[in-house]
């Protein structure tokens, strides 16, 4: 199964599941292609080939699910069990060997982090960038986030309690922001 197949197969289940539980917002279940996927997939130009994805809250798999049908290594990780078996039924009908569910909280995952230098935390509609920060912030790790247009108002707020170097890039596919954050202390 090529890309594409995969893209159309996941956006089928994304509707299927979508009727039992909520996954997405309803009204963007009408443009999935943009709204969801390629929101994700512009990670993947500013990603490092190489990283391990450590992906925080993956709900019904953005951005993890995306950038493991684009080939990197990911972990989804993942605590209300109903996404959880959305996502593992993604893995198994994409058969997505380079991807791992986690079925837990972040912050337990994360206190047994393997120590790998290729791991860089992504998320999507998450949590504030003061608490992904604090969730991360012992790692050292960088993260690849996807914000929406506050973002500013979220930087001041953790520049309050972290020191970080960090850039914005606009959205290609809507008003908010890639941020990408190094150096985190």
């Amino acid at each position: 199964m090529n890309n594409k197949e995969k893209f159309k197969q996941y956006a089928e289940l994304l509707r299927d599941w979508s009727k039992r539980m909520n996954l997405v917002a309803p009204s963007t279940l009408s443009d999935i292609e943009n709204r969801h996927f390629a929101d994700s997939a512009q990670l993947a130009d500013v990603l490092p080939k190489d990283a391990h994805i450590v992906d925080l809250g993956s709900g019904a798999g953005f951005p993890g699910v995306v950038l493991a049908i684009l080939g990197w290594q990911v972990v989804c990780i993942e605590s209300i069990g109903k996404k959880v078996a959305f996502l593992n039924t993604v893995k198994d009908t994409l058969k997505l060997d380079n991807l791992t569910i986690y079925h837990g909280r972040v912050e337990d995952f994360i206190s047994a982090l393997p120590q790998d230098e290729k791991i860089v935390f992504t998320a999507r509609a998450f949590a504030p960038l003061v608490k992904i920060m604090d969730y991360v912030a012992k790692t050292h790790k960088s993260l690849y986030l996807l914000k929406g247009r506050e973002i500013s108002a979220e930087i001041d707020k953790a520049k309050i309690k972290y020191k970080f170097d960090y850039k914005l890039i606009p959205s290609k596919t809507g008003d908010g922001f890639i941020i990408i954050i190094k150096n985190n202390r």
